[in-house]
């Protein structure tokens, strides 16, 4: 019995035209800034800050998906994959959040000056 090869070049194609749109939109929104994502804040964050990790998460997810092959896999493996990963950007996240306004405070209301 002889395994026939599939051609995987169209899905190929497909990924790296989703990622370079998404790339693309993240390079035109840095570039251009707009005042209504760069002047609100949510949860200690600019919006445009969020859109970028969003982006960025979804780039990453998107990545292991195709190119590691997750989407044949079964759902508990891909849970035990992706969930950790999830939390611990949920965590640094929340650790960078918390921490840099921290960091802020003490320089917006001490006497040390931003030296560097």
């Amino acid at each position: 019995m002889s395994h026939e090869h599939v051609s995987n070049t169209k899905r190929i194609w497909f990924v790296f035209g989703l990622l370079s749109a998404v790339t693309t939109v993240e390079v035109i929104l840095g570039i251009i800034k707009p005042e209504f994502l760069h002047l609100n804040h949510f949860l200690g964050m600019n919006l445009l800050n969020w859109i970028f990790y969003i982006l960025t998460v979804f780039k990453a997810y998107y990545i292991v998906w195709a190119f590691m092959h997750m989407e044949g896999e079964k759902s508990s493996l891909r849970s035990a994959v992706v969930l950790p990963v999830i939390f611990l950007i949920l965590y640094l996240l929340f650790i960078l959040l918390t921490e840099g306004h921290y960091i802020y405070g003490v320089f917006k209301d001490s006497t040390i000056k931003w030296n560097f």
